[in-house]
């Protein structure tokens, strides 16, 4: 895995590193709900994964790259890696199994105020099977007591022969740059591989997309299953006036896919209430990402079983 050649772009100056600087890629792995985005958003120090109460939220890779004097991390955070029941779910394992023979270290993620299941070990077997170091660690240490916590690193010791075990928490920020320190240290010796400030590659319109499907999925219980898609349909710059100082308009359409009837009316709620808020909610999020005043036009569309559709597993990005 190689990211944007910053040096060869000239971003990067070759005399601006120390001789022991360091730079390498981390794979944050766990099943759903593990708290994997909300490490990787704690790790960056800003927003770049989207985080939600609902399981399975993160569909694509996104990259959030750490910033030091003394190196730079790139993580990659990754759909929870579970037993696939659709074809979305074998592609979304693909793509983690894919990412983990690419990285130069693991970390598996188990939330402390869960005990060790199935899906961990799981998860745990496939992991043995990987040549890369792997660093566990028990998220959402805040949760419980220190007795839970103590008994939650011995099963997570049981589950295998792990570099480290790390008990963190991303929303106290305890023990975050621990956790850095031991996963920069077994990054190779060499240049950052992404630009000073830059904090994620991930596409605009991912991330757009993401922001809605955050949205969209906030409050959201046992009514909607993850059967929801945001595409980004397009992104227009409205004609300014000369003179005018405001930041730029934009209007961003975007467009939910659902497999049910049922679910499109979830989402737009009670005369379209809840498809406002939702739009309220995601436009606040992309206006920081684009640094632009926008219009969010939001559209629910039915595709029935798109996860089992190939056809619209390619159209919707998987």
């Amino acid at each position: 895995m190689a990211g944007p050649n910053a040096l060869d772009d000239g971003l990067i100056d070759a005399g601006d590193w120390p001789a022991d600087y360091r730079a390498g890629f981390a794979c944050l792995v766990g099943r759903p709900n593990a708290g994997k985005s909300t490490l990787t958003n704690a790790l960056v120090g800003q927003k770049v994964a989207i985080t939600s109460g609902r399981p399975q939220t993160t569909r694509h890779t996104v990259r959030g790259v750490v910033h030091r004097e003394d190196g730079q991390l790139v993580l990659v955070d990754t759909p929870g890696l579970h037993r696939p029941r659709t074809l979305l779910g074998q592609r979304l394992n693909d793509l983690v199994r894919e990412t983990l023979a690419e990285v130069d270290v693991i970390v598996f993620c188990l939330p402390a105020d869960e005990k060790v299941g199935p899906g961990d070990k799981f998860i745990a077997r496939e992991l043995t099977q990987q040549r890369t170091p792997v660093v566990a660690v028990a998220t959402k240490a805040d949760k419980v007591s220190r007795e839970r916590l103590a008994e939650h690193l011995l099963a997570v010791s049981a589950l295998g022969e792990w570099a480290e075990i790390v008990p963190v928490s991303a929303v106290k920020d305890d023990q975050i740059g621990l956790l850095t320190d031991l996963l920069l240290a077994r990054m190779p010796f060499g240049p950052p591989m992404y630009p000073r400030g830059e904090l994620t590659d991930e596409p605009e319109n991912v991330m757009i997309a993401e922001l809605v499907r955050e949205a969209a999925l906030e409050g959201v219980h046992h009514e909607l299953p993850h059967s929801l898609a945001v595409l980004v349909d397009e992104v227009t710059e409205r004609p300014r006036e000369e003179g005018d100082q405001r930041p730029p308009m934009l209007d961003v359409r975007v467009d939910l896919y659902v497999e049910r009837d049922s679910q499109k009316a979830i989402i737009i709620g009670k005369g379209g209430a809840r498809l406002r808020d939702v739009g309220t909610r995601a436009r606040h999020g992309i206006e920081a990402l684009l640094g632009a005043r926008v219009y969010l036009d939001l559209h629910v569309r039915v595709a029935k079983d798109w996860q089992r559709d190939p056809k619209l597993l390619g159209r919707l990005g998987f």
